[in-house]
């Protein structure tokens, strides 16, 4: 941020946004060594390791953004507060939603060793010694049980609890792209379009993107 107070550019807010997209799009790419014994939880490990630490270096910038300059007045500068606050909050819930998951799988497998989440409990059809070769092939039953095996794992809970966190992997993959899409749809709106007179609407000079998107999800919850 700037030192002597004065306020940021349209390009210099433009920059804030951008650079919170792609701290946002890297926890996807981020990796996390995972043991055999856990590798039901690699594909949640990356997201799961690096997002707390985006998360703190978003909310350091933020807190700088409005400490530092004056509290943004100007159209530009309040449009772009309340994305980036947006873009927070929603990343924020994304990983407790994450971090939930994860716990579930952990205590449906033991770690730690308290009774499973009913939303784990198997299925009748997940059962142990349920016959499953109808759903993958010979070279994939065989990787699945040797993966089972490695983590102390039933070959059916072994499927049932990777699926889960495909399921939250998918969900955190899903929550990071549209943050940081609109974070850059947002970016660009500041650097090129903005007005003196922000608008209320559904078009591209009202609201900023992820407040339309977050109030949309609201309306639909209703």
């Amino acid at each position: 941020m700037t030192s002597d107070h004065s306020p940021l550019t349209r390009a210099e807010l433009a920059s804030l946004l951008t650079d919170a997209a792609h701290r946002v799009s890297g926890i996807l790419t981020a990796d996390y060594p995972t043991a055999a014994s856990r590798s039901y939880l690699h594909p949640v490990l990356g997201a799961l390791s690096a997002g707390p630490q985006v998360i703190c270096e978003l909310n350091d910038r933020l807190e700088g953004f409005v400490a530092d300059d004056p509290l943004p007045t100007t159209p530009a500068g309040l449009f772009t507060l309340a994305s980036y606050a947006s873009a927070l909050g929603w990343l924020t819930e994304s990983l407790a939603e994450l971090t939930a998951s994860v716990d579930r799988i952990c205590t449906r497998v033991g770690i730690p060793t308290e009774p499973p989440d009913s939303a784990f409990s198997a299925p009748a059809s997940a059962e142990q010694g349920h016959d499953f070769d109808f759903s993958f092939s010979a070279l994939e039953l065989e990787a699945i049980r040797t993966a089972a095996d490695a983590a102390g794992l039933a070959p059916d809970d072994y499927v049932e609890v990777l699926s889960e966190s495909l399921l939250a992997a998918s969900r955190i993959t899903d929550a990071c792209m549209e943050i940081s899409g609109g974070l850059l749809e947002d970016a660009t709106y500041v650097l090129d379009e903005v007005t003196d007179h922000v608008r209320l609407g559904d078009g591209p000079d009202s609201l900023p993107t992820l407040v339309r998107s977050l109030l949309a999800r609201m309306e639909t919850v209703k």
